[in-house]
């Protein structure tokens, strides 16, 4: 389908460049530190990175999905008829099979599946004094049923400021060594592969001036399917702290060290459907 927009009809992905990129960069990226992970500068286009952050919505623009909560603050929006017409074009060409081919050869994950209705993902901005603390994300989605496998952020933040924060860490599974810090600068794109020790977050409140804010575009990719552990029995975001530090709210690691099995999965199941709710709301 032609837009008014000559930008939104470029076939990004179709550029042999990015497969070339993935060829080149698959063994740094499974051999990130602390888990698969790696970022790659000026991803876009530069016309067209440009057009998505002058479409990015401000706080009051779109119908933001709002969460202010004391491990977790930032705005979502997964509302594509919300988005400019550059950045929906895209967003459909992020599920493309062009991107598909990159994510696969790059992470070595075969058949893997986008979500349409990005639970979760789509347009995030987090304002002043915002924050997100470590985290291992929900593993299975809620409604599809498929198991999570890579994340996906493009920033769009320019002239970021590296005192202003806002940087991904990467932790090891037991919270104690941070390996990968990923600054939010423009047309950067970071990604990781997740699992339920997939650690993450920007924990530290964001010091940006008023006015600014941390914006990216999130997308995940699932498959049908993966090998299996222990650890790996469906849950929710399972926040944890790092050294040092305190969190607050419900903590459902430490919550099903005690509880017997079938209050544990009805905690689960009611976190997932509130979880999905808040995230799927336009």
């Amino acid at each position: 389908m032609s837009s008014n927009n000559p930008l939104a009809d470029r076939f990004i992905f179709d550029d042999p460049k990015y497969l070339k990129l993935a060829e080149e960069n698959a063994e740094r990226y499974q051999k990130g530190d602390p888990f698969p992970s790696i970022y790659f500068d000026n991803f876009l286009p530069e016309d067209v990175a440009e057009a998505v952050w002058q479409e990015f919505p401000k706080p009051d623009q779109a119908d933001w999905n709002d969460l202010r909560r004391k491990d977790e603050t930032k705005m979502l929006c997964a509302d594509e008829r919300e988005f400019g017409p550059v950045t929906r074009q895209l967003m459909y060409q992020f599920h493309s099979n062009g991107f598909l081919a990159f994510l696969e050869k790059l992470t070595g994950i075969k058949n893997l599946i986008p979500d349409p209705s990005m639970s979760g993902g789509g347009l995030h901005q987090t304002l002043p004094g915002g924050l997100l603390k470590l985290h291992a994300d929900f593993n299975l989605h809620n409604e599809l049923k498929l198991d999570r496998r890579v994340n996906i952020l493009i920033y769009m933040n320019k002239d970021w400021k590296d005192e202003w924060g806002g940087h991904l860490e990467l932790w090891d599974k037991d919270c104690k060594r941070m390996g990968a810090k990923i600054a939010p600068v423009f047309n950067r794109l970071g990604m990781f592969s997740t699992t339920s020790e997939s650690f993450h977050g920007h924990p530290d409140p964001l010091t940006c001036p008023p006015g600014n804010s941390r914006k990216s575009l999130a997308l995940y990719f699932y498959t049908n399917g993966r090998q299996k552990t222990p650890e790996a029995e469906a849950h929710t975001t399972i926040f944890k702290a790092r050294p040092g530090e305190q969190l607050s709210g419900l903590q459902l690691h430490k919550i099903q060290d005690w509880v017997p099995p079938v209050i544990w999965r009805g905690i689960r199941d009611w976190r997932a459907k509130a979880q999905f709710k808040g995230q799927a709301k336009r």
